[in-house]
């Protein structure tokens, strides 16, 4: 499958298409392209700790639709940061439509690399199924606890997380759309503690990946012709054989998704 997965995502966001797929797929459309619905995203603000007036940082923020939704929900500040620059554009003008300018602002990051933020800026930081395309996972969270307050707390979903075995040609279609990480129970745990946070919670979301990935792909399935016409029959076929290997590996448990909660020590 063509790398350009995001790009076609990203910048056929609002095709008629695109949008059914994502109804179809998530029941509420908040604008997603992962394997998190909009309850679980309120969850993990809540285990967040997440109120009105709080500044949240939100890493591989996409298109911004998550942000505009916590935003909204919560009545926070959400700066959004992604290395892809149509989730970028998509989510300034989303921001602007939905009248959140003051509430919500997206830069074009690479967060591999320092953050442009000054220290304690933020009184949470989360991240949902991105930190699995990062690099340098300790000095990523190194960067997480430099910009977040004393005693703020920070979230990340893992759906890289190998808890079964797995062949050579299942690891290659899993990562078929990009740069990946997989890593094995405990190591995100134990790099959370050597970043210097207190590991709070490690929350099995497996579930919901595998869901997901079924109601994707039949939702695709269903408007095939509008979207080989948009990305192509590779990127269709690529992304179909994609989805199907995270419905099996997660049903089967081989492969599984976990949020983890920690807390910066005041």
């Amino acid at each position: 499958m063509s790398p350009q997965l995001y790009d076609h995502a990203y910048g056929q966001f609002t095709e008629p298409a695109e949008a059914a797929v994502r109804r179809e797929t998530y029941g509420e459309d908040i604008g997603q392209s992962s394997w998190m619905t909009a309850a679980e995203w309120l969850h993990f603000a809540d285990q967040l700790g997440i109120r009105a007036g709080h500044n949240v940082l939100e890493i591989g923020s996409g298109t911004g639709g998550p942000a505009a939704y916590l935003a909204a929900s919560r009545q926070c500040r959400v700066t959004g940061v992604d290395i892809n620059e149509h989730g970028i554009r998509n989510a300034r003008v989303l921001a602007h439509a939905k009248g959140l300018d003051d509430r919500l602002r997206f830069e074009a990051i690479d967060a591999s690399r320092p953050l442009p933020f000054p220290p304690g800026s933020f009184d949470a930081v989360i991240s949902n199924d991105a930190m699995c395309h990062i690099r340098d996972r300790l000095a990523v969270l190194r960067e997480w606890r430099r910009v977040v307050r004393p005693g703020g707390r920070i979230l990340f979903t893992d759906a890289m997380v190998v808890t079964g075995l797995l062949s050579n040609e299942e690891i290659a279609t899993r990562s078929s759309i990009g740069f990946y990480l997989f890593v094995p129970p405990g190591e995100n745990e134990r790099l959370i503690a050597q970043a210097g946070f207190a590991h709070l919670a490690t929350e099995d979301v497996t579930e919901p990946a595998a869901t997901i990935a079924s109601n994707w792909f039949a939702a695709r399935e269903r408007h095939q012709v509008a979207l080989v016409a948009q990305e192509g029959e590779s990127n269709f076929t690529g992304l179909q054989r994609f989805l199907e290997s995270v419905r099996i590996v997660s049903i089967e448990r081989r492969l599984s998704r976990y949020a983890y909660l920690a807390q910066a020590p005041v």
